[in-house]
């Protein structure tokens, strides 16, 4: 079993971040808390893997190690939606658990109300579905329509995702220099989704139909 790792902030949060797999978990001596059916060579993958915590209304609210969401199953904070999709399963000396891709809270939470979703590269580029908006290619970089050289601000309404070839052709001029148009104006996206888009690299497909689609 990994690590613990810290919970990530958000509206998950509360939830007691550091409690001990209850009466599931096996004494000391006994062998390690809990093992799973998976290749050997995987560990590294296995500590970075992320579960989608929903809240009772199904409402995405963060995403946790897989270690503090067996937690929640185990204490009966939370109950599996949809397991992982290779079917693997962990054992304790007592019970066995599946792994899980998504879980549901067993009691609503309050999520405060949360200002802008901050400006990340994996979120831009979900924004823009790693498409250059220039040229409508495979997107690479990050370009500010108007560059930071010459005063543009690093935000929503002034980022937008670019390949490689415009990124250096366009440079430190203003579309108007160039001739160029926008097809659509930039601005930041809206929905709890996004902040939680916004922290992740990569998301399970098993996710999608919680987090919706991602566009503004």
């Amino acid at each position: 079993m990994p690590d613990r790792q810290p919970t990530p902030k958000g509206a998950a949060a509360g939830l007691a971040p550091r409690a001990p797999l209850c009466s599931a978990q096996p004494a000391r001596g006994s062998g390690p808390p809990l093992a799973a059916d998976r290749p050997p060579g995987h560990a590294g993958a296995w500590r970075k893997r992320r579960v989608l915590l929903l809240n009772t209304t199904f409402e995405p609210l963060t995403a946790l190690p897989l270690r503090r969401a067996i937690v929640l199953i185990v204490c009966g904070k939370a109950e599996v939606v949809h397991g992982d999709s290779a079917g693997m399963v962990l054992h304790s000396a007592t019970s066995s658990v599946e792994v899980p891709s998504v879980i549901r809270l067993s009691n609503f939470v309050r999520v405060p109300y949360r200002g802008r979703v901050p400006l990340t590269r994996a979120a831009l580029m979900l924004r823009d579905n790693h498409r250059c908006v220039y040229c409508g290619g495979r997107a690479e970089t990050i370009d500010h329509v108007v560059p930071r050289s010459r005063g543009g601000p690093h935000a929503w309404e002034n980022c937008v995702a670019s390949c490689t070839k415009c990124n250096h052709r366009k440079a430190d001029k203003t579309l108007s220099e160039l001739g160029w148009r926008l097809p659509v104006a930039p601005h930041a996206p809206r929905g709890r989704h996004w902040r939680l888009l916004a922290g992740l690299s990569e998301t399970d497909p098993l996710w999608l139909p919680y987090l919706g689609e991602p566009a503004a």
